[in-house]
Parts: structure tokens; sequence; C-alpha cells
């Protein structure tokens, strides 16, 4: 059996990631830790949920750690660095934030532990953060510099197909009235959020997990609440939008002739 080391930048990020990855991993028998750069300080909290006294990072630790053991997920490392917040926020220069962080040295640390649970596969974000948040950028670069220090060759970019999203709201605005429709249909995706399908290497199929995926995400119900989106979703929408994670394989790009691959540990088994 193979260990699996997902990266993320804060609290949830694997619940709406690689949530679904990370339980077929642990089903079938893999190691599956969960490392998570920040603690997300900087969430907005669900109204109500904190109690009197209580920090927001302490319920996101604490709410991290019960989405790990809702995915298998055996160990569960915070790297200590603050949250970043969004691209272009005065929260950016804080220099405790991971956006601030020397890269070398959060990849060493990160290395380390990679050394230490002999990872075999080791997720990341893409290198635009999937849409641009500093802190998922710079996991991007600390996991591909940590991987490389820690010798582990099969690292996979978790990222959004735009192309699928956009064939799903095409597919949405058709079943709308003929004025919305037409405005619907228009609608852009921004260049930086997600990646063209011709780049993406990897479709992994979680729909036999997806239940755990949604229950992962309850987990964090500081940030999730059930009145948000994601929760108010009909099983059958939300598996269309969440039965699927997309990767990019670094180093291993899909010829334009082949399907997605479908199996982040072919040949480790």
């Amino acid at each position: 059996m193979a260990t699996l080391v997902c990266f993320h930048a804060h609290p949830d990020d694997e619940s709406i990631a690689t949530a679904g990855t990370m339980a077929l991993a642990a089903d079938a028998g893999h190691d599956v830790v969960l490392v998570v750069a920040t603690r997300g300080e900087l969430g907005e909290p669900q109204p109500g949920v904190l109690a009197d006294g209580e920090e927001l990072w302490q319920r996101r630790v604490r709410e991290t750690h019960e989405s790990a053991g809702i995915l298998g997920a055996g160990r569960v490392e915070f790297l200590g660095y603050r949250d970043s917040g969004m691209m272009g926020e005065p929260t950016n220069d804080d220099p405790r934030c991971f956006w601030q962080a020397d890269v070398s040295e959060a990849a060493e640390q990160l290395a380390q532990l990679l050394r230490e649970v002999h990872a075999d596969v080791l997720t990341i974000y893409d290198d635009h953060g999937g849409y641009g948040h500093p802190d998922h950028i710079q996991v991007h670069r600390v996991g591909r510099l940590a991987a490389e220090r820690a010798g582990v060759s099969r690292v996979f970019q978790s990222t959004m197909n735009r192309d699928h999203i956009l064939e799903m709201m095409r597919e949405a605005a058709s079943q709308l009235e003929a004025a919305v429709a037409e405005d619907s249909d228009q609608r852009e995706i921004d260049d930086d959020f997600g990646s063209p399908a011709a780049l993406i290497t990897h479709a992994i199929d979680v729909r036999p997990v997806v239940a755990r995926k949604r229950a992962s995400m309850q987990a964090h119900r500081s940030q999730i609440g059930p009145e948000t989106f994601f929760m108010k979703m009909p099983e059958e929408a939300f598996c269309s939008a969440f039965g699927t994670e997309w990767y990019i394989e670094l180093g291993r790009p899909r010829p334009a002739d082949e399907p997605y691959r479908t199996d982040l540990f072919d040949g480790l088994r």
C-alpha cells in the first residue's frame, strides 16, 4: 500500500477539492495524511456558531480533525502559518501569513514530513491556486519544492475543470426561460478559474463516496452552514457538481487523443 499526502491552504479546502480522493484511498488501504498550511484565521464564521471566548482558528482546527476522521485520514498536520486573506487585501502583508513565508523554509518543513511518512503521492494546487488565492498559489510553490527535496515523484495539482463547469452552466441555462437563458449562456469564467480540460490528466470518479464528501463539508460548520449553497443542493445536483475530482499530473501531460486517467496510484499497488 502507498501513502497519500494532501496539502491544502485552509481548513475545509480538503473537503471541496480532494475529499473523495482521500476517502477512496483510505478505503483501498492506503495511508492518508492531511497537511494544512494555515488555521484559516480569516474565514467568515457562520452567525452564532462560535462559543463565548472561542477563537475561529480553534474551531476550524477541530473541524479539520472531524473532517479527516470522516474521510479516513490517519494524520493531520498544520504548518502553523497565518491565513493571508484574499489577493490584494492588507492581510497579504502580514509577515506571519503564508503568502509572506520563505518558500524554501516552508518547503523544507513539508519535505521533512513527506520523508517521515514515506509519501508516495502528493496533491497540491495548480500554479494559479485554482482561482488566484495567494495561499493556494503558495501551496503550489511550496509543495513542488518539497516534493523535489523529498524525492516524491507523483505530484498531482488539484484543479477545477473549466470546460466542464461551463457546460454545466449552459445546461442549466437551457432549462430557464428564453430571455434568462440567453443572458446566462453568455456568462464567462475568468481565465484564472480552474484549468481547461486539455491540461487535465486525471478525472477521479468519487461518486461512490460523495456522501462522505458532503459530510466532510458539513463538518466545517463554522464556514459551511446548513443554509449555504453547497448544503442546500439536491443530492443529484451535488453529485453532478462534486462527483469528479480533477488533477494535472506534474511532468506527465495527457496526449489529446487519450482519455482522462483515473488512478493516482497506478503502478504503486
